[in-house]
């Protein structure tokens, strides 16, 4: 049944037990969850072959001829649609309910779905579904390699399979994903069938082609409905997936702003979002609406399937909203986008084969940030049809496909990717800002400018290197340092380095332009800073030791004094993530808690500090090499002996409550002048 469900003698997936029955060529099924084909052979002896053949058979069948053979599993029924693949590691609970995949068999290329089960069915004040994008999964069939038929997971109370049953929705495990993947890749967007051998009305299934249809007609509400935001304080964390407070929420006025937003296939967070997160009064009319004589404070055309151009009636309402009421402010998200590119008078094409996924790089044409987005579109704007007016406010970093389209004058704007869907998990919530603050200002008109100073051409720049390394000692700093030496090279910048081991990377023969074998203090820095003259200096690739000295030679004014310019990190950087008050403080500012925690600078302070706080405790000496003079203390005892210790490597240490149990993720996070971030490797 795969790795997931059930091996011989024993299953680690899903809690069966099988054991060696009494004839030693059959097997004894102990336990097994009903809802797996093992499930009906419980306190029976079986066979090799009857626990196979309990599997039932099925293959997905591609326009292109390609077949992939696997097992059923949800209900067992034959479907046919687009056959599309989306790159998430998790979500599927919200992938499968989201509207935007009507018409679609959607295939996971993570290898393993269904392994932290399907959460419960509940609703939030709004009376949405709260786990979920719909009320319904809209996909046509699923395609896994691998099919958990148990979850793991707090929030779930019920399996995938089971699920998928209750809402008459078929799917396949066992096929290789990674094939139906390239292919895909390679060939655009195929249609294709899922075939269930069982299912006698195979045979007169045929190919069916859903954007040929009003794929939106058939998501859309056929009624209208108002939401509005509770009274009083809201904890929207309740409702929301993100902590991050926006800031537009503590401006609303008493009487929240009315928002017409038009479902053409809306996902739940979206109005959440709009309710809770901004306290907007939101309407959501059927996609065929006409509002043009309604009356309303902003203009929302939200996501939706299929093609654009069979959302004519849409698109002849917002272009008459955009040329009776030129002021009204309009934001539109996925196919709002191209809908309102259609309005403008722009073309839209379809894909080869989508973008679907969590991790979408898009960037932003005014300032060239680049934001990882969640996105689900088969169809794209052209963005050389924009009119005269419009630009492209969005662009895809991987084909350059379009992601927005912004009017210079005008308040209206849309981006083909999902703000609400936390991928970054909130770096494009600002869009939403944007939206509501236009409705705020009539008058406002944004305009984005880049930061920019005249370039400073570099000649020579000093390195401060790793410092003695000792078998067994993590070399991060030794190949970090060596990079960056590279690079100086590659820019034609003379490079001087200071590293008293002969035995590193960095000091290897022809990489530095000039090598100084002296330790890294502040006395011998000075010395070479005098006698080479650099332009600047790195100090961020010789660990705790470089950083150490450099803030001594930022507090000396040597730096100053010699006109020596801090490279990357600057010095007050630095001094706050390595003073411990000063780095908690900052970590408020973003919204975050830190651990508990005291700087001291004797034993008695640290004692004061540790009755405060609560035993146990973690001590460290700050501005120190990692683990010198650290430990856990669980009484004033042990606190005292391994203080003492501690202030002779430093003269202060950090008394922090102790998080002993709990589990710790830490990133390598580097970022770029435009504030592009990129995780190069996380440790547990």
């Amino acid at each position: 049944f795969g790795s997931s469900c059930c091996r011989l003698k024993f299953h680690p997936g899903c809690g069966s037990r099988v054991r060696q029955g009494q004839n030693p060529s059959r097997l004894l099924v102990q336990t097994h969850p009903m809802d797996c084909p093992l499930g009906t052979f419980i306190g029976q002896e079986t066979s090799l072959i009857e626990v196979l053949n309990a599997r039932v058979p099925a293959s997905l069948e591609l326009q292109d001829g390609s077949v992939f053979h696997g097992f059923s599993f949800g209900l067992e029924k034959s479907t046919t649609g687009e056959v599309v693949f989306n790159t998430g590691m998790v979500g599927y609970p919200e992938s499968l309910t989201d509207p935007s995949y009507a018409g679609q068999i959607l295939v996971i290329t993570f290898p393993l779905v269904g392994n932290y089960g399907v959460p419960a069915e509940g609703r939030d004040p709004l009376g949405l579904l709260s786990s979920f994008e719909s009320d319904q999964i809209h996909v046509k069939a699923v395609v896994v390699s691998d099919h958990s038929w148990e979850g793991s997971h707090y929030t779930s109370r019920t399996s995938l399979n089971r699920w998928l049953h209750q809402h008459g929705i078929p799917g396949i495990y066992g096929v290789d994903t990674r094939a139906v993947t390239k292919l895909i890749r390679n060939h655009g967007a195929l249609l294709g069938k899922l075939l269930v051998q069982s299912d006698a009305t195979n045979s007169a299934l045929q190919f069916e082609d859903p954007n040929l249809t009003n794929l939106v007609a058939s998501v859309s509400r056929k009624e209208k409905e108002t939401f509005s935001p509770p009274e009083g304080e809201v904890d929207e964390n309740t409702f929301m997936t993100s902590i991050a407070r926006d800031v537009v929420a503590s401006g609303a006025p008493a009487k929240p702003w009315h928002i017409l937003a038009v479902d053409c296939g809306v996902k739940n967070n979206i109005i959440r979002y709009l309710v809770y997160r901004l306290r907007l009064r939101v309407t959501v009319v059927p996609w065929d609406y006409d509002f043009t004589q309604d009356e309303f404070d902003g203009l929302f055309i939200s996501n939706g399937p299929g093609d654009p151009q069979m959302c004519f009636k849409t698109v002849d309402h917002v272009r008459t909203v955009m040329q009776q009421r030129p002021r009204l402010p309009i934001f539109g998200i996925c196919l709002g986008n191209q809908i309102l590119a259609l309005a403008a008078g722009a073309s839209t094409y379809k894909m080869k084969f989508g973008n679907r996924g969590m991790n979408q790089p898009c960037i932003d044409m005014r300032t060239t940030r680049c934001y990882i987005t969640s996105q689900n579109h088969g169809f794209a704007v052209d963005s050389k049809s924009l009119p005269p007016g419009w630009m492209p406010l969005m662009v895809n970093a991987n084909d350059g496909s379009n992601e927005g389209i912004i009017h210079h004058q005008r308040p209206w704007f849309s981006v083909q990717f999902h703000p609400e869907a936390c991928a970054g998990p909130t770096d494009t919530s600002f869009l939403f800002s944007q939206f509501v603050r236009n409705i705020s200002e009539p008058m406002y008109t944004g305009v984005t400018t880049i930061p920019f100073s005249m370039p400073t051409i570099y000649h020579k720049v000093l390195v401060l290197g790793s410092g003695g390394l000792t078998i067994g000692q993590a070399g991060e700093f030794d190949y970090s340092g060596s990079q960056a030496i590279k690079a100086l090279r590659e820019s034609g910048v003379t490079s001087i380095l200071m590293n008293p081991n002969v035995a590193t990377v960095q000091t290897s023969w022809g990489l530095a332009d000039r090598v100084y074998f002296l330790p890294v203090t502040p006395d011998f820095v000075e010395q070479i800073i005098k006698r080479e003259r650099p332009d600047g200096i790195m100090v961020t690739f010789g660990g705790q030791t470089a950083l150490n000295c450099a803030v001594e030679l930022e507090e000396r004014g040597v730096f100053q004094e010699n006109g020596v310019q801090v490279l990357g990190t600057p010095i007050k950087a630095i001094i706050t993530t390595e003073d411990r008050e000063l780095f908690a403080k900052a970590v408020e500012t973003c919204g975050y808690k830190v651990a508990e925690s005291a700087c001291c600078s004797s034993v008695n302070e640290a004692v004061a500090a540790a009755a405060k706080i609560g035993y146990p405790v973690l001590v460290r000496a700050a501005f120190a090499l990692g683990g010198l003079g650290s430990g856990f203390c669980a009484n004033p005892e042990e606190l005292r002996s391994l203080v003492q210790v501690s202030l002779a490597h430093s003269s202060q240490v950090i008394v922090d409550k102790s998080l002993k149990g709990w589990k710790e993720l830490e990133y390598e996070v580097v970022r770029d002048a435009n504030d592009n971030c990129i995780t190069v490797c996380n440790m547990e």
